[in-house]
């Protein structure tokens, strides 16, 4: 009885690891967005995200550092139910050429609801993005690299549609549970060679929540 019973614990806390900290993780990206179009009814309450934080930690420093361009084409990889476009200060997103790239259709469905204005919003994968090299000013990806099958892979095509000299936006988990999702993330002292080795200059890495650091960096 008592095998059976240990057998169950076991078995629940991989199903807990799995599921719940590397969200489907190392069971494919197909599991991953049907888990996130399962929970996009939810996605808000789960995430709890602060308007006033996200604005002043994230849309205040990016208006800041593009701003000079005008009309600055920027993409965000993994966009979730919009977060980035919500964050950024209305009177930029009225200046600049949004699109968010979503994998799952209701979260798709969600931002499009969502966005504070109207933006592109098209169903893509982070390592098969539908544009030309280049294509972007800025790139910005959140809480999404450790999720995919090749993080590498992934940084790699985003960093193709980035244009030279261009903006990268990316985060790194670091929290405690980091370590649990096997293979996809990167220790925090290492993160700054790491993003060097893709050719990106003047990395600037600052806290970003609990879980997660992020990553200012350059495109040389």
């Amino acid at each position: 009885m008592w095998l059976w019973s240990l057998i169950g614990v076991v078995v629940l806390t991989l199903v807990y690891w799995e599921i719940w900290i590397c969200e489907g993780a190392h069971l494919g990206r197909h599991f991953v967005v049907w888990l996130y179009d399962l929970l996009a009814g939810r996605f808000e309450s789960i995430k709890q995200f602060d308007p006033e934080w996200e604005r002043h930690a994230l849309g205040e420093p990016l208006a800041s550092a593009i701003g000079h361009l005008g009309r600055a084409r920027v993409l965000d990889v993994g966009a979730g139910s919009g977060r980035m476009a919500r964050a950024l200060p209305p009177v930029l997103l009225g200046r600049l050429r949004l699109v968010a790239a979503e994998p799952s259709a209701r979260m798709v469905a969600l931002g499009r609801r969502l966005a504070p204005l109207p933006y592109p919003w098209l169903r893509a994968w982070s390592d098969a993005l539908p544009f030309p090299a280049g294509t972007f000013d800025v790139v910005t990806t959140l809480e999404v690299l450790e999720f995919t099958p090749s993080p590498q892979r992934a940084l790699r095509e985003i960093l193709r549609v980035l244009r030279p000299g261009g903006l990268l936006l990316v985060t790194n988990r670091v929290g405690p549970q980091a370590s649990w999702i096997l293979g996809r993330t990167v220790r925090r002292s290492r993160l700054v060679p790491y993003l060097a080795s893709f050719g990106l200059t003047d990395v600037h890495v600052t806290p970003w929540q609990v879980e997660y650091d992020l990553a200012w960096a350059t495109k040389s």
